[in-house]
């Protein structure tokens, strides 16, 4: 996981990376203002099952189009799964709606801030866990 290279804050990968992990993710966090080199050299080092890239700066649309191009360019990394979310764009509280032109230029999912949590996880291939209901055999009085 990583951000994009123009978005220095790290609040959002250390509790995207702690939700990940929490739902049974293995992540390797590369940070924040991840240069697009580095994020592609350390995706051909470690191969992960996704790339997922979460911005909350607004040029998470300028940015992750030129990422993924790159990407999808590269023999050995086109086949990644690619995900991207947070806040996409500059309007606001409007809604940016990028997610049909970052989808046509190579990721395979996009996660505006309206998006179903569920699906996030299902993408990169997690589950929330099942609710479970815990008995005792002993009652205990209080």
């Amino acid at each position: 996981m990583t951000s994009v290279s123009s978005d220095s804050h790290m609040w959002n990968l250390v509790f995207l990376q702690l939700l990940l992990e929490e739902y049974g993710g293995q992540v390797v966090n590369l940070g924040a203002c991840t240069p697009d080199e580095l994020i592609m050299s350390e995706c051909a080092r470690i191969r992960p099952d996704a790339l997922v890239i979460s911005t909350v700066n607004g040029h998470g649309h300028i940015d992750g189009l030129r990422l993924i191009r790159k990407i999808r360019r590269h023999p050995e990394l086109a086949p990644m799964k690619v995900v991207i979310g947070g806040k996409l764009g500059v309007h606001g509280s409007r809604p940016a709606r990028f997610g049909a032109e970052l989808i046509t230029n190579g990721f395979d999912a996009v996660f505006e801030a309206d998006a179903d949590f569920d699906q996030f996880l299902d993408c990169v291939g997690l589950a929330a866990p099942t609710p479970q209901r815990i008995t005792s055999s002993k009652t205990r009085s209080i």
